[in-house]
């Protein structure tokens, strides 16, 4: 069975997240900082909740975690520990609902932190801050039973092989709550299925395999030569990614996402499998429910 997953936001349903950036926080004392980012939070909170019950009612399996669901939490300037906030227990408490919630109806749980999150990179400061977001994201992904946190390559910083070194050496390093949960995905510019599987191997790792970033920047793999291997990585239900191009398949720029999904990007040798697909479309909600009904699942 595949179930569908819906990536962060809405179009079209008053259902939405709120953000908020540190230069505008700072300018409020730090009583005001931490009053304003409470009230977001559990505002966030009460807005997972519903989030969720829109995938229970229309049949959506599977439901991506905005990366900064806690905003500005790990910021160097105005961050904050969950427990620094007025409303923490409140907080706590609807995310633990959600996460009860999500468990009796079978709906799948995953981040996506965003592409500063970097292991593979030079810069130590730069790991250390990737470090604390996957943290942070796994201290939620606790309390709502969310059992993937998914994170590019990285750069390249002009030598593939060891930028991938320090990422299988960083990702050894992790806690267990974030390596329990942690998976990697090939991208559109730099990272292959074929680059990323030895790493995953050698740290058991899953691959989230992303058909479109693989189209877009190909290996010697077809997309079903490598989807068994893909499969061997994962010990839970494995996770893929679709998309379709904005400007088509046949022109130079492939990368920028569509809409919707084409039906000829689903790739038939998938149809059997049982995964967790997540769509990344900007019709979000519109394009999960269309994509369903195009290829009958």
């Amino acid at each position: 069975m595949i179930r569908l997953g819906l990536c962060c936001i809405f179009k079209n349903q008053p259902i939405r997240f709120r953000r908020t950036t540190a230069r505008y926080m700072k300018g409020f004392t730090r009583k005001g900082q931490i009053d304003r980012l409470s009230d977001i939070c559990l505002e966030n909170a009460r807005s997972l909740s519903k989030a969720l019950r829109f995938c229970d009612e229309n049949s959506i399996g599977s439901f991506r975690v905005n990366s900064q669901i806690l905003p500005l939490m790990t910021h160097p300037e105005v961050g904050y520990d969950i427990d620094d906030l007025p409303l923490s227990d409140a907080i706590k408490s609807h995310f633990r609902t959600c996460g009860e919630f999500a468990s009796t109806r079978d709906i799948r749980l995953t981040f996506h932190p965003d592409q500063f999150v970097l292991l593979s990179s030079k810069t130590l400061s730069v790991t250390r801050n990737s470090i604390a977001e996957l943290e942070y994201q796994a201290q939620i992904a606790e309390w709502i039973n969310a059992d993937v946190i998914n994170i590019h390559g990285g750069g390249m910083y002009g030598n593939k092989k060891d930028a991938l070194v320090r990422l299988e050496k960083e990702i050894l390093k992790l806690s267990e709550p974030v390596r329990s949960r942690l998976t990697l995905e090939n991208d559109d510019r730099i990272y292959t299925p074929s680059d990323l599987l030895p790493v995953c191997l050698k740290t058991r790792t899953p691959l989230v395999y992303d058909v479109h970033h693989h189209r877009v920047n190909p290996d010697d793999l077809a997309v079903c030569d490598v989807t068994p291997l893909v499969l061997k990585t994962w010990n839970r239900e494995p996770l893929f990614h679709i998309s379709s191009s904005k400007n088509g398949r046949n022109r130079n720029d492939q990368r920028k996402h569509h809409d919707f999904i084409e039906p000829g990007d689903f790739p038939e040798c998938w149809r059997n499998l049982d995964i967790t697909l997540e769509v990344e479309a900007k019709a979000k909600e519109e394009a999960v429910l269309k994509f369903k009904k195009d290829i009958g699942i």
